[in-house]
Formats: structure tokens, C-alpha cells, sequence
């Protein structure tokens, strides 16, 4: 397993900081829109796409109105979202989105979800916002230029121990549980702690800011986990590089935390995640 080390090359990045301040803010109106649903659960229509994977028209709503600002702004670039078909584009960038990750928490009145936008070239995300409307916290930031809150720089744990903190752990329908569960055993057997909310990319938004030593999951769809890596990699951290061919289309391994942690936690991830 390898770790994010050297910069990717990416085209000149002219309008990375003005595509960042169009995600923010319509991070930020989408979040608003969430809100209004969140706050009227009893007329919400819930759907069940699987174990435990749920989606309301709250998240189809607020799907369409972030496509829609998107189209309006970027009307040559791609769109991928949860809960509509993809767009393609013609510029190389592609609009990466999620309206409501953490919807298990939003259907039943838990404040714990994030509007998720990344923008992606050739499959390498260069803008990433993670927006919690209920707490009003933004997390953002473009590709060289660093990762922020609510415009504030952060940065992720310096810690070498697990003991230190807590690790973020993912658990998706896609991947054997029973692997999870074995990770959450090593963890607490070298003395950490495992956390989990049910919204990834909230998750690794707190290990960018240095709240989780780091997050793991082995499987991600790149709507939860482009913008988040982003994040955790402007704020000094380290990620495993999903491969840019397939990332937009299949998802990755996510294994993430600051850099001192980070070898332990592909260690135990090698162990757990072994076949």
C-alpha cells in the first residue's frame, strides 16, 4: 500500500480558488436547502437502496438544485452524483457530488450529515468543500492551496500513537463486515479507540482538522471521499492515491490520517483487509 507523497502534475491552476469559492457557497445555499428538510422529517419520503443505505426526496432535491448551479456556472464540465445519472463534459473537469452524506443520520432527526463537492481533473480531485449545515461548519480548499475552516487553516494530528485520539472507521455495504470488525479489534488492541457518526466524508473532514487521527474504509464511493481526501492531503496528511482511471466509476480503499499515524493505520489495514 502506498501513501500520497509527491504532488501530482496538474494543469495550471488559474481557477482552482474561483471554482473553491463557487463550491462554498453553493455548498453552503444546498446545505440551507437540506435544512429545510431536515426540520420537516414527518413529510419526508424515505427510500431503502440496501442494508442500510437510505436516500429521501431531500437528497434527490438538493441533488438537483447543486446540478442545476453547477450547469448554470460550468455548463461544459462532467457531473457525478449519488442519486442521478452522470453528466459528461467536455472541459476535463467533473463535478463530484453527494447533497446529504450521512442521509441514515438526516431521516431520523441526527444532526450528523454534510453536503459533499469536489471537482475533479482526470480523476484527481482539485477543489473539495464538506459542508455541516446543522453546525455551520465548512471545510474547503483547491489543490496547493491549503485546507481551511470556515477560512480558518487546519491541519491534521501530529500524532505517532494511537493512544492519542480516535480512528474513524467506515463501514459499507459493498465490503465484508467481518473485516471491519477485525480492523476495530486491532485498533482497540493497540490501545485506540474507533469512531464513527455514519457520514465518511464528515469523518474525514474532522481528520483534515485534526479531530480523528485518521479514517478507514475499504470501499468508497468518490461522491464521499474525493473532496474529504483532498482535504486531509492540503492539511498535511496523508492518503492512500485511488486510481485516477476508475476512482469516478468504482470507487477505492480510503485509509487516511495524519502522517506520523499513518503507516500504523496501513499496517492494521494490511492485517484486516487481508484475502
Amino acid at each position: 500500500m502506498r501513501s500520497t507523497q509527491a504532488k501530482a502534475s496538474f494543469p495550471v491552476a488559474h481557477d482552482f480558488d474561483r471554482r473553491e469559492q463557487f463550491a462554498i457557497d453553493l455548498a453552503r445555499r444546498a446545505g440551507a436547502l437540506g435544512l429545510k428538510y431536515f426540520r420537516d422529517l414527518e413529510n419526508l419520503t424515505i427510500e431503502s437502496k440496501g442494508h442500510q443505505d437510505l436516500v429521501s426526496d431531500g437528497d434527490r432535491e438538493v441533488e438537483l438544485f447543486i446540478r442545476a448551479a453547477i450547469a448554470e456556472a460550468y455548463p461544459e464540465d462532467g457531473i457525478v452524483g449519488e442519486e442521478h445519472a452522470s453528466v459528461a463534459g467536455s472541459t476535463g473537469y467533473v463535478w463530484v457530488i453527494d447533497p446529504i452524506d450521512g442521509t441514515a443520520n438526516f431521516v431520523r432527526g441526527i444532526p450528523a450529515w454534510c453536503v459533499v463537492i469536489a471537482c475533479a481533473s482526470d480523476g484527481e480531485a482539485v477543489v473539495g468543500v464538506i459542508h455541516e449545515a446543522s453546525t455551520g461548519e465548512t471545510f474547503h480548499g483547491h489543490r496547493g492551496g491549503g485546507a481551511f475552516l470556515n477560512g480558518k487553516p487546519i491541519k491534521t494530528s501530529g500524532a505517532a500513537s494511537l493512544e492519542e485520539g480516535s480512528v474513524g472507521t467506515g463501514l459499507s455495504n459493498r465490503a465484508d463486515t467481518a473485516k471491519v470488525a477485525e480492523l476495530v479489534r486491532l485498533i482497540l488492541a493497540e490501545g485506540g479507540v474507533f469512531f464513527r457518526n455514519a457520514s465518511g466524508a464528515l469523518m474525514l473532514a474532522y481528520v483534515a482538522a485534526g479531530r480523528l487521527l485518521g479514517y478507514i474504509e475499504e470501499h468508497m464511493n468518490a461522491w464521499d471521499c474525493l473532496a474529504g481526501m483532498l482535504l486531509i492531503e492540503e492539511a498535511g496528511g496523508a492518503v492512500m492515491k485511488p486510481d485516477s482511471e476508475t476512482v469516478l466509476s468504482h470507487g477505492t480503499l480510503v485509509i487516511t490520517g495524519g502522517k506520523a499515524i499513518f503507516p500504523k493505520l496501513q499496517q492494521l489495514c494490511s492485517t484486516a483487509f487481508a484475502r
